[in-house]
Order: structure tokens, then C-alpha cells, then sequence
């Protein structure tokens, strides 16, 4: 279980919109509640002061690691050199921090529908894309991670397997598998299969109930769950993405229309205990 790093995203403290002060703030939290490392998800066009953050992580002994989801007017089969240039970005703002992960949707546009199921051509121009921003990443000692979404928020890569095949297609070495358990509550058969299927290239979980609330009270299997990464020895990280209405502005944000019974503090901490107990249950 040492190889498993325990953290938080941004969102567990502030909106997705990225402001520095805001960004401080989730820092100074992550640090104070003894999470391992935080997540910071970038914005693609907004400004991003690496060099501030990195100085604020230093200052409170906090491992990070970073996510980056494209814009639909970066959707790589359609626009692929705008798609490859966010990349790009991306991954020369987590170098700065001084860490060497980049998860997140890295495979298509937020929210963008061509109206038909992925083609052909699609995938190949998607392999091309992911291809030199391997090259890339890998002269940074960088690995990047991507996540499938569900349904309704994309029709490119919606399971493991989906990410898995386009990323044997590349033949690259630092391309891996992030999953979320929320989307994968959706899209998977279960909780088990897709994490013995990717094995040791998956490197990071997001966290997250069926409802986006607190651990252990939707229709999640952690059981099922955690007795698969203890089966694949996993080695990555865990880190939650669950949100709370309290925060202003939060519901609109990321579509959280039910009131949540808990501020961002609680829901934090409680399922910070509830994945570490789980893992003491499971890695022994």
C-alpha cells in the first residue's frame, strides 16, 4: 500500500475556473487535511502561474500532479493541430511544476458529438495525435494518463478498453489509463474487469460516488473495486473527485443539481478515511 498515493483534486475545494488565490486555497486545504498530493486541473485558455503554484506546493510540502481535459474546440478528429497544441501546453505546465503526470480527456472534446459512433479515420488521426504528444511528454519525463467518459459527454472513448486499444495502436511507452469511478459506474459491466484488464497501465483513479457526494453512500462496489487493485498490485494514485453545492458556485459548475448535505471540509475528510480504510481492508 506504500505505492499508493492518497489525493484530492482542485474541485474538492474551489470551481474548475482557475484563479490563483483560489488555487492557493486548495492548496493550504490539501496540506492541512494530510492528503498525499493534489491535482490540479489546468485551464486551456486561462492564464496558469506555474512558477506560483509550484513555490505555494513547495511551501506547504505537497505532492501534485496535474489534468487537463480538452475544450470541444479542441476535439482531436476534427481539430487535431488545435488539439495537439492545448497538449502541449499542458504538458509543459505540469514540467514546471516539477512532476510527471498528466491525466485527464485526452482523447476527444468536452461535451463534442459528431452525431455517429467513432470511425476509422477518427482513431487514426486520435493514435497520430497522442503519438507526438508521447514524444513530447517523454522529453520532459513526463507520462500521461487518459480517461474515459461516459455517454453523454463524449462518444469517443467511453471504457477502458476503449483508451486501451488506441493506445497499443501508438506503441508508446508513457501513455497509460486513468479512470473515474463515476463514469465507470455508467459505462462498465463492473468494478472488477476493466482494472484487470489494464493492470499496470493504469496509474490514477478519480474517486467519486454515483451521485458525486460522499464515498460509501451511492451505488459504487468499493469492495469490488479494491479487491481488484489489490489484485493488480496497483501502484498510482487515488484521488477524489467529489463536489459539494456549498461551495458558491459549485452546482452550475459541474451540473450538481441535487443539494449536498456536506461542505467541502467533511466531504473531504470522511472520504479521505473511507478510501484509506478501504485499502487497509483490501492491500494487506
Amino acid at each position: 500500500m506504500n505505492d499508493i498515493k492518497f489525493g484530492c483534486s482542485l474541485l474538492s475545494w474551489v470551481l474548475p475556473s482557475w484563479e490563483l488565490s483560489a488555487g492557493k486555497y486548495a492548496i493550504e486545504q490539501t496540506a492541512k487535511h494530510q492528503f498525499d498530493i493534489l491535482e490540479i486541473l489546468l485551464p486551456p485558455y486561462h492564464e496558469f502561474e506555474a512558477e506560483e503554484v509550484k513555490k505555494e506546493l513547495k511551501k506547504h510540502n505537497l505532492d501534485v500532479v496535474c489534468s487537463f481535459n480538452l475544450p470541444q474546440n479542441a476535439h482531436i478528429p476534427a481539430y487535431p493541430k488545435e488539439s495537439l497544441d492545448l497538449i502541449k501546453k499542458a504538458i509543459s505546465q505540469t514540467a514546471i511544476l516539477e512532476t510527471d503526470f498528466l491525466g485527464g480527456v485526452l482523447h476527444s472534446g468536452l461535451g463534442y458529438f459528431s452525431g455517429n459512433t467513432i470511425t476509422e479515420q477518427e482513431q487514426n488521426t486520435i493514435v497520430e495525435v497522442w503519438q507526438e504528444a508521447s514524444d513530447f511528454a517523454s522529453k520532459h519525463g513526463i507520462s500521461i494518463a487518459i480517461e474515459p467518459i461516459n455517454r453523454y459527454e463524449s462518444y469517443v472513448c467511453n471504457t477502458a478498453k476503449n483508451v486501451l486499444d488506441l493506445i497499443d495502436k501508438t506503441s508508446c511507452n508513457n501513455l497509460f489509463l486513468h479512470l473515474d469511478t463515476f463514469h465507470m459506474n455508467i459505462e462498465e459491466n463492473n468494478f472488477h474487469d476493466p482494472i484487470l484488464l489494464a493492470n499496470d497501465k493504469l496509474k490514477h483513479i478519480h474517486m467519486t460516488e454515483s451521485h458525486r457526494g460522499m464515498l460509501g453512500e451511492g451505488t459504487v462496489n468499493w469492495d469490488e473495486l479494491f479487491n481488484a487493485l489489490s489484485k493488480i498490485n496497483f501502484k498510482g494514485n487515488l484521488v477524489l473527485e467529489n463536489f459539494s453545492s456549498q461551495v458558491k458556485g459549485m452546482s452550475s459548475a459541474v451540473s450538481l443539481w441535487q443539494d449536498s448535505p456536506y461542505n467541502a471540509e467533511d466531504l473531504a475528510v470522511k472520504s479521505l478515511n473511507f478510501m484509506k480504510e478501504k485499502a487497509n481492508k483490501f492491500f494487506k
